[in-house]
């Protein structure tokens, strides 16, 4: 067998669930855990379940869990063999793993090349255009300018998806419906992608409508064995972001699933990738399927792969890194049954899911056959204000789709967090709707069938007032200039406090309020 490194010691670049999760993997495999943690986190549940821990910084991810240096400092002090970043924070950072590898230390993901090229749409786009990757029709390269963009727009036909070339996430993406709206949408959007990546190039697609988005999990070594794990359905989404997964897909038969498999391994031999991943898709109706990216890290979705298959995907990711070949062969890997995954937010779905940090009273997690929960947080715990707000996933398995439809709706009925809203009442409606019991569901579902209540439209007079009152207030407190994202805006609860009071009173969501405050 090939020489491998056997990891010792790891350092978890993350907190909240995900933390926990690969530290449980590690504990399994004997290696050892070193966590780190922000001023807000002192008391998190992953610093009380790590065999080390470590202070990183203030509050604001930007001066803790975002510093590469500090991290690194941290694991070369403590004589950490790896690190594994999680989703999010650094997990996509190509200077992050040059840091690793400067210090000797292992990054646990792929190679930064397989990053650099798949980190970037426009960049990932062409790549699957020649590897014969099917692709949705649209531009190889950002556009120029608003005249460039309307001329290639107009080329491709409306409606259109406006996208960031470094985008993920949901961020920084537009539908553009016709020529009038382009024009008023163009700045804003490359504002937002600014704002949010530090980068404003932008690229245009041709609009699915309906899609489904499905999409492949991938597992691929440092000596070219790859593997897929089938499919999971993500089309049920609030603002381009993912709230329920759920395998096998109903949206595909099994001709599709074996082609869209291979078109998965195809992807990521033409970028090198070394490590899991996922390889996204939309589906139309005529099952139909387009190559829509990349994410070069662990899914948050990815419980839901584990359930149908029995394999641990954090295991084999350590794995990889280690230098390990693939244990698993193509044919060895199955889907039984189906399983199913509620993200649970700490917002507020009655006020249009304004999040809902604060002091976790009491909690009692749902059990039973079939059912696990990846949580972060514990009754007496604190859910800051300075990150994103999952407070947990749910995940069911069951031997058939209904069947664990209804263990979810008995374990949502089950799972109680007092003293912070959530959006468990939010899952419960969804799995109540009957278009969605039919399987009928599509990515733009939740604006359809589950939020009837009228949402401001963009650029209506309430979100404009609710925006000037919000960057005034910003603008007294000095931090107008750290507007990123309103969860790591404001260093104090009060600022963050007066910010939801003043949005609440127009009944305007955050993501309107900070596209025109901004």
């Amino acid at each position: 067998m090939t020489n491998y490194k056997k990891f010792k010691k790891v350092l978890i670049a993350n907190r909240g669930e995900i933390a926990i999760r690969i530290a449980r993997a590690c504990r399994e495999m004997g290696i050892k855990v070193v966590t780190v943690y922000s001023d807000a986190d002192r008391n998190a549940l992953h610093v009380r379940y790590a065999d080390e821990a470590y202070h990183i910084g203030g509050s604001v991810a930007n001066e803790s869990y975002l510093v590469i240096d500090k991290i690194i400092q941290v694991a070369v002090k403590s004589g950490c063999d790896a690190i594994h970043p999680g989703y999010g924070f650094l997990a996509e950072n190509s200077e992050f793993v040059t840091a690793c590898e400067s210090n000797n230390i292992t990054f646990i993901g792929p190679n930064k090349e397989s990053m650099y090229i798949l980190g970037d749409k426009t960049r990932a786009r062409q790549r699957m255009m020649e590897a014969g990757v099917p692709v949705v029709p649209g531009m190889k390269d950002p556009v120029k300018d608003l005249n460039d963009a309307l001329a290639r727009a107009k080329e491709i036909g409306y409606p259109i998806m406006f996208k960031a070339s470094a985008g993920g996430g949901g961020k920084g993406m537009r539908l553009i419906n016709d020529e009038e709206e382009f024009k008023t949408s163009y700045d804003l959007a490359k504002g937002e992608a600014l704002n949010a990546f530090g980068d404003d190039r932008m690229y245009i697609e041709k609009a699915i409508i309906n899609p489904r988005h499905v999409e492949i999990q991938i597992a691929r070594d440092k000596h070219g064995n790859a593997i897929h794990m089938f499919e999971r359905e993500c089309s049920i989404q609030r603002r381009h972001q993912k709230v329920i997964e759920e395998s096998p897909s109903m949206a595909i038969n099994d001709e599709v699933r074996h082609k869209m498999g291979e078109a998965a391994i195809k992807a990521v031999e033409a970028s090198n990738y070394d490590s899991v991943g996922t390889v996204e898709f939309l589906v139309d109706k005529d099952m139909n399927f387009y190559f829509l990216e990349v994410n070069t890290r662990l899914q948050v979705e990815h419980p839901v792969t584990e359930m149908v298959t029995g394999l641990d995907i954090v295991k084999i990711q350590i794995g990889i890194a280690e230098g390990k070949p693939l244990t698993h062969r193509q044919e060895d890997i199955h889907q039984v049954g189906h399983a199913i995954e509620c993200r649970i937010y700490a917002e507020d779905p009655d006020k249009n899911f304004m999040p809902s940090p604060g002091l976790i009273t009491g909690l009692r997690l749902p059990g039973g056959p079939g059912v696990r929960v990846d949580s972060g947080v514990y009754s007496r715990g604190e859910v800051p204000i300075y990150y994103d707000p999952m407070v947990s996933k749910l995940i069911v398995w069951a031997k058939n789709r209904e069947t664990a439809v209804e263990r979810m709706k008995r374990a949502l009925s089950e799972y109680v967090v007092k003293g912070i809203k959530t959006t468990i009442p939010f899952h419960q409606k969804v799995l109540r709707n009957e278009n969605f019991l039919k399987g009928n569901i599509s990515t733009d579902f939740v604006d359809k069938e589950v939020l009837v209540e009228v949402q401001p439209r963009e650029g209506s007079k309430e979100v404009a007032i609710a925006a000037a009152a919000i960057k005034e207030y910003l603008r007294e407190r000095e931090l107008e200039n750290k507007l990123v994202e309103f969860t790591e805006v404001c260093a104090s609860g009060s600022a963050w406090k007066e910010a939801g009071r003043k949005a609440a009173m127009f009944g305007t969501n955050f993501g309107d309020i900070y596209r025109y405050s901004t």
